[in-house]
């Protein structure tokens, strides 16, 4: 992640560089290669002056005046980025190139130099315009030599404003050229261009300074050699006091330098840090340069990857507030690499308070919105260490932070299973004198954060403490009063946590165990159901004889009990007559009543269920209940659940209460949602009541 961050930084620096050449040479010319005599007419264009710097290379005044208004055309025309390929194409860069060199003096001649440095910072500026989609082209046709000897020219010629000009131009054109191109990079170093280079740095044009450090920082990028020579060539105190340099243009370049150096060079890094590196880039972000800030937290977050001690030394040296003030900021850059940092910062235990304490939370919680997805992983991936201290827990809580993880639609895989293991975490941590402090807020803070940590608890609490808290110190009245407010958004977390809490207690279940038959069941088998063998009852049902047999009918339920034992005229009868049961479902509650079991299909579990509760078969019933929920579905729920009151079903009713609460969200957009709602409220809580304060054959944990 670290490199590939690495190289996004680079991409703009190649852009921000050639923008820097434009502006400084003047207005652009719009010139446009569509058509083909348009380019026709600049290949002939390029030619002549390709023509002029081939007949011109002399230090007569006419010459080198020619020469300099020849370049000057080139570059002018390679800033349109849709005539480069054509001055390519025209023969500019061997003519170019061979203007980075002074013309031979005739012998003897000690005259003045007309235009001296003026042609050569103009074919070296045409170049570094030419370079980004030219770059090996240039380098084989010989430029480099050449331009390694102009970043020298200070060492025999006057100070004078061209001087600083083509020293300057020499330095962007080698950033141009090695760009992202490891094989030219190390022909920079092997033609002895990183001394000239790291020399400049303690120029006294600050622009030749920034140019010379751009060099340095493109070839330091992913190349061990040249990192190794910089350092050996002493650059690391110039470039720290470069750090503190109140030009904005400088300070940024130099970190730039010093955060590729260090990018995987764990000894370079230590090197770094010995030279006093750290504070100067601390005090980086808090600068006017929003590049300069980023970076700086870039090379923060390199700082801290590894090396505990410096993950504090970096915090309790003040870094941290000002690294969370740049989570705030405007520039998605700038957040991302704060967040980066803050990141490498939070996985050190010393630091995780701090951060959290210094007002981090929320901020970083913001980012978990965004929809940059690498932006979004760093603030998860600092959320997860801060996670690890349980002093942050009650913050985490207090502020929403549980139903912001939950709620987050992450764009990476990483960001997801990072966020998975940060709620692993804090559910650890409820506990001991965490949920005590959890407890007290529940009770006594504002309504907000009650509502907040009853929620919370719902997904993070052990089992052992749902009566604790949900009973106890009436959490359940929370979640029951969010489910019951007129905000979708309450009434869809209240419902998830209720449906996570019915879970966890583990008696919510589609099918409970019937209770016990009073007496004795007796089963007298298959082979007896409607026989007429040994039968001393018959039931009249549509029509037709059905044999059964008292002793059976007594042992199965109080309602048989009641009609042979009782005052009901059934007592003494033989024949008795069943109205309003089809005889199917009749054959089917006599099979269940002599042998403990039958299939039920849905067509006739509606029906069988009414039976078994006329007749107070519970076990009958609780079949029928659970082939019944195999179909509760959001078209049906509402019917099944006025079902379950109907005919006392109290499985289903569960059943019913489970499916809204798990299916919510989707039932909320459906007619009668809410009076569905407000109607299930009072079973919910005389269920969980019930659930709750069953007794626990685990000790309560405080």
């Amino acid at each position: 992640m670290e490199l590939q961050r690495r190289q996004d930084q680079n991409h703009p620096e190649r852009k921000g560089q050639k923008r820097k050449l434009e502006e400084e040479i003047g207005d652009e010319r719009e010139i446009s290669v569509k058509s083909g005599e348009a380019r026709k007419a600049l290949l002939s264009e390029v030619s002549e002056q390709v023509k002029v710097l081939n007949s011109t290379f002399s230090w007569s005044e006419a010459d080198r005046a020619s020469a300099k208004r020849s370049t000057h055309v080139l570059a002018e025309l390679a800033k349109n980025e849709e005539v480069v390929n054509v001055i390519v194409e025209g023969g500019a860069v061997p003519a170019l190139v061979k203007h980075l060199q002074a013309p031979p003096l005739s012998e003897g001649d000690r005259s003045s130099k007309p235009y001296e440095h003026e042609v050569e910072k103009g074919s070296a500026f045409a170049l570094g315009l030419l370079a980004p989609e030219h770059q090996q082209l240039i380098v084989d046709t010989g430029a480099l030599a050449h331009l390694v000897d102009l970043l020298k020219r200070h060492k025999d010629s006057p100070v004078s404003r061209a001087l600083y000009s083509v020293i300057r131009r020499a330095a962007d054109a080698i950033t141009n050229l090695a760009h992202e191109n490891s094989s030219i990079k190390t022909r920079v170093r092997i033609e002895g261009g990183i001394p000239p280079l790291v020399e400049l740095l303690e120029f006294a044009d600050t622009k030749v300074q920034r140019a010379a450090a751009g060099a340095l920082r493109t070839l330091a990028f992913k190349n061990d050699e040249n990192k190794n020579q910089i350092v050996e060539c002493n650059a690391l105190p110039t470039l720290i006091l470069m750090l503190r340099s109140e030009d904005a243009a400088i300070h940024y370049e130099a970190v730039g330098v010093i955060g590729n150096l260090v990018h995987s060079s764990p000894n370079i890094k230590k090197e770094v840090l010995l030279a006093g590196a750290l504070q100067p880039v601390i005090g980086l972000l808090s600068s006017c340069c929003s590049e300069s800030q980023r970076e700086a937290a870039l090379l923060l977050g390199q700082f801290a990857a590894t090396d505990s001690d410096c993950k504090v030394h970096i915090v309790q040296r003040g870094a941290v507030r000002p690294l969370i003030e740049m989570l705030q900021s405007p520039d998605v850059q700038l957040r991302e690499m704060s967040a980066f940092a803050l990141g490498r910062l939070a996985q050190d235990t010393n630091n995780q308070a701090g951060i959290a304490h210094n007002g981090g939370l929320l901020p970083l919680l913001k980012l978990l919105d965004s929809k940059n997805g690498s932006l979004q992983h760093n603030a998860a991936f600092t959320l997860y260490g801060l996670a690890d201290n349980e002093d942050n827990v009650s913050d985490f809580i207090r502020v929403g932070g549980v139903q912001k993880l939950q709620d987050g639609e992450f764009i990476f895989q990483a960001t997801k299973d990072c966020v998975t293991k940060t709620l692993k975490r804090l559910e650890e941590k409820i506990h001991g004198r965490v949920l005590s402090h959890l407890l007290y807020l529940m009770r006594v803070a504002e309504r907000v954060v009650q509502k907040r940590v009853a929620l919370a608890f719902a997904h993070l609490c052990s089992p052992d403490d749902l009566r604790t808290i949900f009973i106890d110190n009436n959490g359940l009245e929370l979640l029951l009063g969010l489910l019951g407010s007129t905000t979708h958004k309450q009434q869809l977390d209240a419902a998830m946590a209720l449906y996570k809490l019915a879970n966890k207690a583990m008696t919510l279940s589609p099918v409970d165990a019937a209770p016990p038959s009073p007496t004795p069941q007796v089963y007298l088998g298959e082979q007896y159901v409607n026989n007429p063998t040994l039968s001393d009852v018959i039931f009249l049902v549509e029509g037709k004889r059905f044999y059964a047999h008292r002793i059976c009918l007594l042992a199965s339920s109080d309602a048989f009990r009641a009609m042979f034992d009782g005052g009901y005229r059934e007592k003494d009868a033989r024949d008795i007559e069943i109205p309003n049961i089809r005889w199917e479902v009749f054959e089917l509650m006599m099979r269940f009543i002599y042998t403990g079991s039958v299939d039920i299909t849905l067509d006739i579990a509606q029906d069988l269920l009414r039976a078994a509760d006329q007749y107070l078969l519970e076990g009958l019933k609780r079949l029928c209940e659970y082939t019944i929920a195999q179909d509760v579905s959001l078209e049906n729920v509402s019917n099944m659940y006025e079902l379950s009151e109907a005919f006392h079903a109290m499985s289903l009713r569960h059943t019913c209460i489970l499916f809204i609460l798990e299916q919510f969200e989707k039932l909320s957009a459906r007619p009668g949602h809410s009076h569905l709602i407000m109607r299930i409220i009072p079973e919910i809580c005389t269920y969980f009541t019930k659930a709750l304060t069953k007794p626990n054959p685990h000790n309560l944990r405080l």
